[in-house]
């Protein structure tokens, strides 16, 4: 097996830095231990490392350093290794004065965490922050050195991109071989019939599948809906696993309910492709909208849900007088006394031929994590103004050389949140520019350039482009729906007084988070007039519970 240099982190401060390389003693199996008394000497070991092909997962700087004030000094360093993470230290006797002095470089996103100095042995508080930053670093940015699932493949595509970006969303690492390379002909060997691009073997086992979508991974990872005993009628169904239905499914779960989930993609909805979320209740220095998934997916199954990805609803067929609703999928029908729709939006699409044949190669719908490593030293285009467009265009300018943000407003202001647009706004490598629309694509076999228009005066320029990532707006995903769920004139879900009155039963409305069926429930995104946010949608979540149990006490006797 070739030897894999491990990557480094990296102390400065002229009084502690003994100490610090010490306490960071205890991560030395895993990653290299540098020190550096002054921001100089830190730019010298960055670089020499570099040369030695060495990552730098993080830095670690005391607040006040003898060259140059520790923000400045950081910043330098982001500039040589933008994908580091930079965590600032301070012993007791200044914490407290340079805790207050640290706020705003804290918001603008110039350093990921502010954190006193380890104290004694065994600090746990403070390595649980130091054990997060790089569990994030690794999770984003270095290659899985073991890989649960690998994809065989002479070249990228469209295909292999999505089944990494699956992957990488469901927290199963998997990595791309040549069909030439050890593993690429062990896994050729193993599969049944004349090969097919991509191949796939999953947690090394021997069945080997061509898939011909990201669903058919997501198969022989988890199985289909039709595992579900058929005559088991569950107390609750859940249409999506976004924020909205993992909240639902642990609260219905923790609650004695019999819960399941089902998810056409994979576990975290929209979210789960965040990069960094910054502002959700808890976790001061963000958590990725991966992470948040896949912990409330684990929170979930410790409660009792079942969960079932890779299937899209089909159909929904309502009970009358008492019967189960029956959610419907290609492979198998699940019946549920009560269902909540939390199935989510899609990002709309641009409908220009000329920029949808890049897809898979350099076009991407969505944030495509996968897709940020090859972003490195190139030009690359997010379009958006939400916060999901704000957080992709952060996180890619950790790889890309350039970042620009297109909008068709005139800026960022009446869509994303203040401290997106401060984080974007300190980056130099992130331009936004406003009025301002796609109306193409060129490249040979990869996507080169990009064609836009300014909504103002017309005028058209091509802009250089490796990677175009299109986070537009949001289309509910409603068309498996029947006539009786009423909707919005967008296609949202409608829901207690929104309900027109006709609908009411005795004069009254639905629940406040119950549709025009009663026992059919939406939360989140899909619902209209919701808040599009991942908080807003996780409490929905929640608060769907208790009108789930109420509507159930209504069937006790039924069935």
């Amino acid at each position: 097996m070739t030897d894999v240099q491990n990557p480094a982190i990296v102390v400065i401060s002229a009084v502690y830095a003994d100490r610090l390389a010490e306490e960071f003693g205890r991560y030395a199996r895993d990653y290299e231990i540098a020190k550096a008394r002054s921001v100089d000497e830190a730019i010298s070991v960055t670089m020499t490392l570099s040369r030695r092909g060495v990552q730098v997962a993080m830095f670690v700087s005391d607040s006040r350093l003898p060259d140059s004030a520790a923000p400045t000094a950081l910043h330098m360093l982001r500039s040589l290794v933008p994908t580091s993470r930079r965590v600032v230290v301070a012993p007791w006797d200044y914490f407290r004065e340079d805790s207050v002095a640290f706020r705003p470089v804290l918001a603008k996103g110039k350093v990921d965490a502010f954190l006193l100095m380890p104290r004694g042995l065994r600090d746990e508080e403070f390595h649980l922050a130091i054990v997060e930053l790089l569990n994030e670093w690794g999770a984003t940015v270095a290659a899985p050195l073991v890989d649960s699932v690998q994809i065989v493949s002479p070249d990228g595509g469209g295909l292999v991109l999505a089944i990494r970006d699956y992957l990488l969303r469901i927290g199963a690492p998997g990595r791309v071989y040549a069909p030439d390379s050890e593993v690429g002909k062990e896994v050729v060997a193993a599969y049944d019939g004349e090969p097919t691009w991509p191949l796939v073997r999953v947690f090394s086992s021997k069945d080997v599948v061509a898939p011909t979508s990201v669903r058919d991974v997501a198969m022989s990872i988890y199985g289909r809906p039709d595992d579900i005993d058929v005559d088991t009628v569950v107390d609750v169904l859940v249409v999506g696993a976004g924020p909205a239905g993992l909240a639902t499914a642990v609260y219905a779960s923790s609650e004695g309910l019999s819960a399941v989930a089902i998810e056409s993609e994979a576990i975290g909805g929209q979210a789960g492709t965040s990069s960094m979320i910054r502002n959700y209740l808890g976790f001061p220095r963000g958590i990725s909208g991966i992470k948040l998934a896949q912990r409330a997916r684990a929170q979930a199954l410790r409660f009792g849900t079942r969960f079932f990805t890779g299937w899209p609803v089909t159909a929904l067929k309502t009970g009358r007088d008492g019967d189960p609703h029956v959610v419907c999928t290609e492979g198998g029908d699940v019946r549920a006394r009560a269902v909540v729709i939390a199935c989510g939006v899609d990002y709309r699409r641009l409908d220009i031929p000329s920029v949808d044949e890049f897809v898979g190669r350099g076009v991407n719908y969505g944030a495509a994590m996968a897709a940020a490593r090859e972003m490195e030293d190139a030009d690359v285009v997010v379009v958006g103004g939400g916060n999901s467009a704000g957080q992709a265009a952060v996180h890619l300018a950790r790889f890309a050389r350039t970042v620009t943000i297109i909008v068709r407003r005139e800026d960022l202001r009446a869509t994303m949140s203040q401290y997106l647009i401060d984080e974007i706004a300190f980056n130099p490598r992130i331009s936004v520019r406003g009025r301002t629309q796609v109306v193409g694509a060129a490249g040979s076999d990869v996507l080169e350039a990009i064609d836009v228009e300014s909504t103002t005066t017309g005028e058209r320029a091509q802009l250089p482009a490796r990677g175009l990532f299109l986070l537009l707006g949001a289309e509910p995903r409603c068309e498996w729906m029947p006539p009786d769920v009423l909707r919005d004139e967008d296609g949202f879900v409608l829901t207690g007084r929104d309900v027109p009155i006709e609908q009411w039963i005795d004069g009254c409305p639905p629940a406040s988070l119950a549709t025009s069926v009663p026992g059919v429930f939406a939360v989140g995104d899909v619902r209209s007039g919701s808040m599009k946010r991942v908080a807003s949608a996780a409490g929905e979540g929640a608060s769907v519970v208790p009108l789930v149990h109420a509507w159930l006490e209504t069937t006790r006797t039924v069935g």
